[in-house]
């Protein structure tokens, strides 16, 4: 996300329909048939741990679950299994994109399709809702056989309107707690709710993560316990930790919040039509900025200090706070105007009236003043340096995009090119996306590396993924749950994915 100005907060809280309601009616239960047994056979193995490569390996799979891995030419034929040849390819767990929004979309069976064909196996959805909760415990979610698993929802979104004081903080979170919540996501609240929610969450055991708040100090909410930083912040909270004039600066955001609670609690039916109304600023938050948080946020730049902003990556090392950098989602805000866009390979799986507003809405980002245009470019270009330095000091980060394929630019490919240009070496792009968010989930016991056990959700690559990141996007084959898509599955899986939208071309 970006700077977020009073007059585009309330958008920012229906990122992908973060309100209750902005889903369509849940497709009917679909359970996913059990597999039988699958080996691959002569496959190199990649270790996420280190990188090392063991080849000539079989892997046998049954009922959705690694078996057993043995060295291929100790195998023995078995007429029950079925066998495939993966010699020359490089076996990895499946990716997991640990920020979307996708379940509460129209569209979402087409999303979660192209997504499993992407390599991905796993995500945590970032916005939730009581009835998307209530969906989930009745099986009923829109998520059928061809899609990545679901690993996590939050509910409602924090927000002056369900949280408006923290007063009010107690009874949401308890309530969501109840409602099956996986933990809270904070979206525009005061430091006073901000804190109070960190705090209530602790004592019901939910995680509190998400965006940090305007007049947030970064270091102080990684020492509350704030769990996991999406976007590197938004907006200036993590570079006015780094500057040497971080008090001034974070006074000031303090005094223009993104947005004030309302006097009284604004009924659920008046929130959606707002919401309904202003989603499409959403698309890109800075072509709605104003002059005067983009002038806080170079006046950080301007007083940028390495030596606090390693202080501060020393802080979230110490507190094992956890950042997911979602540089494209970055990228497509600051660099809206990048002419790569208009020709993205994603395109034309976009739904027509997607690609329409999208135009709409880059179109405004254009008529921004020039000395916008010039602190969003700086500000991609330290947000990359920050990504790696992040990484040289041992921050803890994930693979995720935010996006549900709604926009150009924001798939886990590109991220996971956009990662590369940061400095980060291919391994740790493999972790991010593998290793780290089983780590992050407490799951390391079935997932985060291939090993006998663990979840049968793989993708096999035609080249060495530790040799190069390039590597990461040559994929030739998906287990999802221990059900094989060969390439030309997963050329079928995209071809139906286009299928439910009319879509729109460059």
């Amino acid at each position: 996300m970006s700077r977020f100005p009073l007059k585009v907060a309330t958008p920012i809280m229906c990122s992908a329909a973060l309100f209750s309601g902005c889903h369509k009616q849940p497709l009917p239960k679909v359970d996913l048939p059990i597999s039988g047994k699958l080996r691959l056979d002569g496959v190199t193995l990649v270790d996420t741990h280190d990188g090392k490569l063991t080849p000539g390996m079989s892997i046998l799979m049954d009922q959705g679950s690694i078996v057993s891995i043995a060295p291929t030419a100790e195998v023995s034929k078995d007429p029950l299994v079925t066998s495939i040849d993966a010699t020359g390819r490089f076996a990895i767990p499946g990716f997991n994109n640990m920020h979307m929004h996708v379940i509460d979309q129209a569209d979402s069976s087409s999303v979660l399709a192209r997504m499993l064909a992407d390599g991905v196996t796993g995500f945590r959805q970032m916005t939730g809702s009581p009835e998307l909760l209530g969906e989930r415990r009745d099986g009923t979610l829109p998520i059928g056989k061809d899609a990545p698993a679901l690993l996590l929802m939050p509910g409602s979104l924090l927000t002056p309107f369900n949280v408006g004081s923290a007063d009010r903080v107690t009874d949401e979170i308890r309530q969501q707690k109840n409602q099956g919540a996986d933990f809270i996501k904070v979206g525009l609240v005061s430091p006073e709710v901000f804190f109070a929610a960190i705090a209530e969450g602790k004592r019901v055991g939910l995680p509190v993560l998400g965006h940090l708040q305007a007049g947030v100090d970064a270091a102080k909410a990684s020492q509350a316990g704030f769990r996991s930083i999406e976007h590197l912040g938004p907006g200036d909270s993590i570079w006015i930790g780094c500057s040497t004039e971080g008090a001034a600066l974070l006074a000031d955001a303090a005094q223009h919040p993104a947005m004030k609670a309302p006097p009284i609690k604004i009924p659920a039916f008046v929130e959606k039509m707002l919401m309904k109304r202003l989603q499409k600023r959403l698309i890109n938050p800075a072509a709605f900025d104003d002059a005067a948080s983009t002038t806080r946020l170079q006046r950080a730049f301007d007083t940028y200090s390495e030596a606090k902003c390693r202080a501060l990556a020393k802080v979230f090392v110490a507190n094992d706070t956890w950042n997911v950098p979602t540089l494209v989602r970055l990228r497509t805000q600051e660099l809206a105007d990048s002419p790569e866009y208009l020709s993205d390979p994603a395109l034309p799986d976009i739904p027509a009236e997607s690609v329409k507003a999208w135009r709409e809405v880059t179109d405004t980002f254009h008529k921004l003043p020039a000395a916008m245009h010039a602190t969003y470019r700086e500000a991609y270009q330290r947000q990359l340096a920050l990504t790696k330095l992040f990484d040289n000091a041992g921050v803890r980060m994930m693979v995720g995009t935010d996006g549900g394929g709604q926009a150009p630019g924001q798939s886990i490919h590109q991220e996971f090119d956009e990662l590369a240009k940061a400095g980060l070496p291919p391994v740790k792009i493999l972790q991010m996306a593998t290793l780290n968010p089983a780590e992050f989930l407490g799951r390391t016991a079935t997932m985060g590396s291939i090993d006998a056990g663990k979840n049968a959700d793989l993708v096999l690559l035609n080249g060495n993924p530790v040799e190069s990141v390039q590597n990461l996007h040559k994929i030739s084959g998906v287990v999802r749950a221990g059900f094989y898509y060969s390439q030309a599955n997963l050329d079928a899986l995209r071809a139906r994915a286009k299928e439910p939208q009319k879509r729109q071309g460059p």
